[in-house]
């Protein structure tokens, strides 16, 4: 499922995914959030972002149809980190995403898979952008489901 790894993240993603499964710290967490189709930057400006608040910064916006709301994934909600000694790599793996009866408004144009090392303190200037997917969807009322893919959406080789 990966379309690109932000910069700042090259070389920790999976890192960064092993601190969530820790628990460590204690309130760390995956943050999922979806970016609106009107007004977005291409890839390689978005690219060189460094925390969320500075994907938001530009003319890229965070969606705002009602029934949206960003995912937070906690330890509890990822698959524990297990390299694959046999394919010499390591999959990272998110359960599929579902936004229940969103509705019509902001286009969705990218998925977000981000890293909060807080998330009872943090703001967006803290949370860092670690991979960014294609999620191109016209909201009309209906639920909306992100499929993640049993091959994760992040590999490590």
């Amino acid at each position: 499922m990966a379309n690109q790894v932000f910069n700042i993240a090259l070389g920790r993603v999976a890192e960064l995914y092993n601190r969530v499964d820790l628990n460590d710290p204690t309130n760390a967490a995956l943050i999922i959030v979806v970016l609106a189709t009107t007004g977005v930057e291409t890839d390689a400006v978005l690219k060189d972002k460094d925390t969320l608040a500075d994907v938001v910064s530009g003319t890229t916006n965070e969606v705002t149809n009602s029934g949206y709301a960003r995912k937070v994934l906690s330890d509890a909600d990822i698959v524990a980190f297990a390299p694959d000694d046999t394919n010499d790599r390591v999959d990272l793996v998110i359960p599929d995403q579902t936004w229940t009866a969103v509705v019509a408004g902001d286009g969705w144009n990218d998925l977000l898979v981000c890293y909060d090392s807080d998330t009872t303190g943090g703001t967006d200037a803290n949370i860092v952008p670690l991979t960014m997917h294609d999620f191109v969807v016209t909201p009309d009322g209906s639920d909306i489901t992100a499929d993640v893919g049993v091959a994760g959406f992040y590999r490590a080789a």
